[in-house]
């Protein structure tokens, strides 16, 4: 059987459920200027819980969250922190790895929002502030394709040290197979790896849709490339989540640790082998994965 790589968790909502500095709109970005070491608290608690990947908390380092004049003043420093507070964290297990979130420039959910224009003015700095407290490079919750291609376009304009690339995209709320600009999974995962991606994952949708996307990907990636996902806790929604901004949602009461895992042991067998939790997934969560993760 593939080795199979262990995720941490939900930063933003691990921090609000350990008692960070958290409010809206600076979301998980708030506790790097108000409690630095509330993030790696949080850090540590999902290595406690057998994460052998954990993300740099840069999600929210974008104006989106933390408007345009900080964004431009501070932004760099911000996602640099973000990246030596997790380096600090990982000191404290041997196999453990830093994965350099990067987010969706404009707000989450929303592709129609991204602007190929002013893309680069927000993820150079990201990029520049990250680079040396990284081992991968990670764009998460990508809506579509053009986003992925702007990660790919980042890294090139960079001289940071070449390091592996993994994709991660956010899926449709509603309709299977196919991300939440329309373009299909298998489109999305073969433009992946020309971008040069060792890793294609899905996150921060609900489970069912996950495991809908992860054989096409599977199957359209082949050797080319690993295949996984991460799934947040969210309780189904008509609409889309809306903006990341707007409300926190509410948690789903049958995606217990336990749950979780019936999931994540067929996404297994359907060949994944990158497994971890997003938003609401508990380091009890990745405890459980790591635990049926041995088991196998």
């Amino acid at each position: 059987m593939p080795t199979v790589t262990v995720l941490d968790g939900g930063m933003g909502r691990e921090l609000l459920r350990i008692g960070a500095p958290f409010r809206q709109p600076e979301w998980s970005a708030l506790a790097l200027t108000e409690g630095p070491e509330w993030v790696v608290r949080a850090h540590c608690n999902f290595i406690e819980g057998g994460a052998q990947v954990i993300t740099t908390n840069s999600y929210a380092v974008v104006p989106f969250h933390i408007g345009d004049e900080r964004f431009r003043l501070e932004g760099r420093e911000l996602a640099a922190l973000s990246g030596r507070l997790a380096a600090e964290a990982a000191e404290t297990r041997p196999d453990v790895i830093v994965a350099g979130s990067l987010p969706p420039l404009f707000g989450s959910y929303l592709p129609d929002l991204f602007d190929a224009t002013a893309a680069p003015a927000i993820i150079d700095p990201l990029v520049d502030g990250l680079r040396d407290n990284v081992d991968v490079w990670l764009g998460e919750t990508l809506g579509s394709i053009a986003e992925a291609e702007a990660i790919r376009a980042a890294l090139d304009r960079s001289d940071a040290p070449a390091k592996p690339l993994w994709i991660s995209y956010y899926l449709h709320h509603q309709q299977k197979g196919i991300l939440a600009s329309g373009e299909s999974v298998a489109n999305a995962a073969a433009a992946a790896v020309d971008l040069g991606a060792t890793t294609v994952m899905f996150n921060c949708a609900p489970a069912e849709l996950i495991s809908a996307a992860i054989p096409i990907a599977v199957a359209t990636v082949g050797n080319d490339a690993q295949v996984g996902g991460y799934a947040n806790r969210f309780k189904a929604s008509p609409v889309p989540l809306g903006t990341a901004n707007s409300h926190l949602s509410e948690f789903r009461d049958d995606l217990d640790p336990a749950s979780y895992c019936t999931f994540v042991s067929q996404w297994i067998d359907d060949g994944a082998t990158i497994i971890g939790g997003c938003c609401g997934m508990t380091p009890d969560h990745i405890a459980a994965i790591s635990e049926l993760v041995a088991s196998r």
